[in-house]
């Protein structure tokens, strides 16, 4: 059941949660419709998903003879167990996260100096303190590497965002949630609690 309280549209919200995440779940099928998952680091960028690897192997071969693809981004912030909520029943338990998912057209890139733009931001998201050489197309040191790898193009026609922290929640189950949360001061339970007082703003 889709549960539109969880829904995200606003385009800053989305690309502010892409650029913070470096890895994604590739979906495509070939000419059969066999299905296959193959999980990637990835970059958002003006709109667009991009991911790299071999010329060769199942996930092109794939993207070849379907450029039909789904792309799936998700971070898991808390597990919620049952009892924050309600002393006896299983059912409330549940886990708080932020996903993003797109469904559109896979491109291989040719051009070089797109290649090379895109593999540098791969570096700033993946090597941030630097200590490489640039990456510029025409330099004698990448122009044999930039043609032997392939850089994917992801070009999303739809493109769906769900973050859950409790929106859906009575007054006193989100009371609940709150205090076990605080309570439990798990790894990442005070930046879920953040989101809570963020996405409920109301009930804070």
């Amino acid at each position: 059941m889709r549960r539109k309280e969880f829904k995200i549209e606003q385009e800053e919200e989305i690309r502010e949660f892409l650029q913070g995440m470096s890895f994604g779940f590739l979906g495509t099928s070939d000419e059969q419709g066999a299905p296959r998952v193959t999980p990637l680091n990835f970059v958002y960028d003006q709109g667009n998903f991009y991911f790299h690897g071999s010329h060769a192997g199942g996930k092109m071969e794939s993207i070849r003879q379907q450029q039909q693809v789904c792309f799936t981004v998700a971070d898991e912030y808390a597990l919620i167990p049952s009892y924050f909520s309600d002393p006896e029943l299983a059912c409330p338990a549940t886990a708080y996260f932020k996903s993003v998912t797109a469904y559109g057209q896979a491109e291989i890139v040719e051009d070089s100096t797109e290649k090379a733009a895109v593999l540098s931001l791969f570096m700033q998201k993946l090597q941030p303190q630097g200590g490489y050489a640039p990456i510029v197309a025409d330099d004698p040191k990448y122009r044999s590497r930039l043609k032997g790898v392939a850089v994917v193009r992801i070009v999303p026609e739809e493109l769906t965002a769900k973050f859950k922290f409790g929106q859906n929640l009575k007054e006193d189950e989100r009371a609940g949630v709150t205090k076990g949360l605080a309570e439990r001061n798990g790894e990442r339970d005070a930046e879920t609690l953040e989101m809570m007082k963020k996405y409920c703003p109301y009930h804070s």
